[in-house]
């Protein structure tokens, strides 16, 4: 579940499966391969959820729509219906997807487009139920799916502040365990559309609720920006294969991809720190290596009086500070310390 201080990140299956359970446990098998920084030797956590789609096709488009040819390189069937009932899960197969992400450690996030998608509800029960972009204007299906009390994920990609304040006072009549994320449904998102800044708009505006991203960028950079912001949820398209078949695979992550992002984010999590300004401990060496001290501008005689003209700043940082001056100003030398040598209490008088 989303632990407070670390980033939930929801490798999302979608389709991408292309009808097989098998290629959607491999995955998942993807989603959990070890993670490392190999510069500072670090094992960081893997992603948390994969997530899944599950429609129902006699709520899903008009019978034109569902009938009309789809004769394009990802095509499963003559028809987009045909199209579409070729990638569907049935609820078997999506528990056994499900045990199997759960075997692995793995929460599960199912996205349900329908009411009649409930149906899966009585084989098992998700960690958290997603609504896509295109149904937040649902209302009846976000009652359904609030109605079961489980958690909610709601996608903003074809909204404003009108549909999802309309949502969440559905879903709250019920319950309030809601995650709202950031959405452009643009695929791929051009970046002058993605507006990163709607996350800090959100924390503002709504901070009873956790605030997240579901991306749809190309690369890996948007999610560790977004993190950087403030967000507590990540959700990105994976593949086990960008050059796969099937109108998703292309704009998801791949292996590396996978694995160089959830990197990032782990160690943009450890970058962020608190909210303070201080020395840390690991600077301390540089410190002393590299700031300056108070040092000769010449050649300086036991007995001289120190006047602020016989000075100037040198490294290394082990000696008097500027803001120090007085305590230099006005001594006399017990040594002889040649041009441009830094000056320490024990030279003084």
């Amino acid at each position: 579940m989303i632990q407070k201080g670390e980033t939930y990140i929801i490798g999302e299956i979608g389709q991408n499966h292309n009808g097989s359970v098998d290629i959607a446990k491999l995955i998942v098998d993807l989603v959990c391969r070890p993670v490392k920084e190999d510069v500072f030797n670090l094992d960081l956590k893997p992603i948390n959820a994969v997530k899944l789609t599950k429609r129902d096709l006699n709520e899903e488009l008009s019978a034109s729509q569902m009938n009309r040819i789809y004769d394009t390189p990802n095509s499963f069937g003559r028809t987009y219906g045909e199209h579409r009932a070729f990638l569907e899960f049935s609820d078997e197969e999506h528990l056994e997807v499900y045990k199997y992400a759960k075997g692995k450690g793995l929460d599960f996030v199912e996205t349900l487009c329908a009411k009649g998608c409930l149906s899966l509800l009585k084989l098992f029960t998700p960690d958290y139920l997603k609504v896509a972009s295109r149904d937040l204007t649902n209302l009846p299906l976000l009652a359904a799916m609030a109605e079961t009390k489980i958690p909610i994920i709601l996608s903003t990609g074809m909204a404003g502040k009108k549909e999802l304040d309309e949502a969440l006072d559905v879903i709250t009549r019920y319950h309030s365990d809601i995650t709202i994320l950031h959405c452009v449904s643009q695929y791929p998102t051009q970046p002058d559309n993605l507006n990163l800044n709607t996350i800090l708009y959100l924390k503002e505006n709504y901070p009873q609720y956790r605030i997240g991203f579901s991306d749809h960028t190309i690369g890996i950079s948007a999610p560790v920006v977004a993190v950087g912001m403030g967000a507590e949820v990540i959700e990105k398209h994976i593949t086990i294969d960008r050059h796969m078949k099937g109108t998703d695979q292309a704009g998801s992550l791949g292996p590396d991809g996978v694995s160089r992002m959830v990197r990032d984010i782990r160690i943009c999590e450890k970058w962020l720190g608190t909210k303070d300004l201080y020395i840390d401990k690991s600077v301390a060496g540089s410190k002393v290596k590299l700031e300056r001290s108070i040092a000769t501008l010449h050649d300086m005689k036991v007995g001289d009086i120190i006047k602020e003209d016989d000075l100037h700043m040198l490294s290394p940082g082990d000696g008097f500070k500027w803001d120090q001056l007085n305590e230099v100003v006005g001594k006399k030398l017990l040594v002889d310390i040649p041009k441009n040598e830094v000056i320490y209490p024990n030279m003084l008088g």
